[in-house]
């Protein structure tokens, strides 16, 4: 059980962290192009407000981007609620996806449907992301290794019984 509840501070823990860098990269990098090196050539921390999704896509989409958000939101959650408690994995990917999902959500309502973007690889062509991205991305893939494992388990035993 105790993993569970760390699952949740995690993740209110990250929804908080992402909306706090959120407000900072807002106050202290401009939009005008430049940014601060972190470390030269690897990271660095420039400004976007990002009014599409992953790449700018659907940018300007603000209804249909807010309308997916939830959706997948809701079906996170009902997820957890049916399933999440069987299995620390999914719980644990689940528990950030939603957190990222209503950071950037967050942003979308009340940041004139654009979200915060400002995490810069400078080692790379990627898009800029924040941290509820990195909530949402590390999440999926929790998610995937989620039905792999469960996958090869139903294999296993379907071998075994058969």
């Amino acid at each position: 059980m105790a993993s569970y509840v760390i699952a949740v501070i995690v993740g209110v823990l990250l929804l908080a962290a992402d909306q706090f860098t959120k407000y900072l990269a807002e106050m202290y990098i401009p939009l005008t192009g430049s940014g601060v090196d972190f470390i030269p050539g690897f990271i660095g921390f420039w400004r976007t407000n990002n009014g599409g999704a992953a790449w700018g896509f659907l940018d300007g989409h603000t209804w249909l981007l807010l309308s997916m958000t939830i959706v997948i939101m809701v079906i996170c959650f009902a997820m957890l609620l049916k399933y999440g408690l069987k299995d620390k994995l999914l719980f644990w990917a689940l528990t950030l996806v939603l957190s990222g999902g209503i950071g950037n959500l967050i942003d979308r309502i009340f940041r004139d449907g654009k979200v915060i973007d400002f995490i810069h690889l400078e080692f790379m062509e990627f898009p800029m992301f924040n941290l509820a991205d990195c909530a949402i991305v590390i999440g999926a893939g929790l998610m995937v290794l989620y039905f792999i494992i469960d996958f090869l388990k139903e294999t296993k035993k379907r071998k075994v019984d058969g």
